[in-house]
């Protein structure tokens, strides 16, 4: 007997995984929410600094536009809720949007930014120093848009899909972490403020420049119901920026500006449970 329904019930989850699903067909409307996972395949520049120009450094052979060879940054990987809404232009192509909650980075730094002279064994900020490390933190928002190709007919339980598509990314909450930032106005801010004659506090600032960037996607499709659904998928954006930190005396001069292009190609895993509306048999 329990041999019986043993085999009964293998027979019936073979027969449910063999029955076709509800085609997800033209006209459907899917919402998704589930996971982000970003993992930043970073490379960069080394630190270029640009010093306001002032008689004594000039006297004591700084250049007020030095490379520091070397220094690099890094940033760490990410995770996030994530939210997505797609509609079927036909039984296989597909807009999908994408969205979620802005996924917070640490930057982590390498190697010594130092002015070129003399001066440099005495005024530098080692990057790398586990004290200053993480060096910053930021929000990064990367909303998307991309057009997908569904593949295998559309009433198939499981349909394999590739996508591109464009993201515009940009940054948030960029914060210096305070024993970096206290490093940058202990060595190099009060020496730029009294030699610029701009004496007093300096404060230290982070930023990046916005983007548009191409995205690549490739992913899993699997229908659970006849309205609900399981998406695997793995994309790539090819994201490039320039990040910058800046020391301002206390009037606002500007007295050193420092940059980096950073490559932050990401690739982007994700989990998506789906809901459809409309577009069915």
């Amino acid at each position: 007997m329990m041999r019986r329904l043993g085999r009964a019930s293998v027979a019936l989850a073979m027969l449910a995984l063999a029955m076709p699903a509800s085609a997800y067909r033209e006209g459907a409307l899917v919402l998704q929410a589930g996971w982000f996972h970003l993992a930043p395949q970073e490379s960069s520049e080394p630190l270029r600094t640009r010093l306001a120009p002032s008689v004594v450094g000039s006297l004591l052979g700084i250049d007020p536009d030095f490379t520091s060879e070397g220094t690099s940054t890094g940033v760490s990987n990410a995770h996030t809720p994530a939210l997505t809404l797609s509609y079927y232009l036909t039984d296989h192509w597909v807009l999908k949007a994408e969205g979620g909650v802005p996924a917070e980075f640490d930057l982590y730094g390498d190697g010594v930014v130092r002015p070129t002279g003399l001066s440099g064994l005495l005024i530098n900020v080692d990057l790398g120093a586990p004290e200053n490390n993480p060096i910053a933190s930021a929000r990064q928002w990367s909303p998307a848009i991309l057009l997908q190709r569904y593949f295998r007919d559309a009433s198939a339980r499981l349909r394999p899909y590739l996508g591109v598509g464009a993201s515009y990314t940009w940054f948030t909450n960029v914060e210096l972490k305070p024993a970096f930032s206290d490093a940058l106005n202990r060595n190099f801010g009060r020496s730029l403020a009294v030699v610029t004659g701009n004496p007093g506090q300096t404060v230290v600032r982070g930023d990046s420049d916005s983007a548009w960037a191409p995205i690549v996607n490739a992913g899993l499709s699997y229908a659970l119901t006849d309205r609900l659904s399981l998406s695997l998928s793995l994309s790539y954006l090819f994201l490039s920026t320039t990040s910058r930190i800046t020391i301002e005396a206390a009037n606002g001069t500007r007295l050193a500006e420092s940059t980096t292009e950073l490559d932050l190609g990401t690739a982007v895993s994700s989990l998506l449970l789906s809901w459809r509306w409309g577009g069915g048999d």
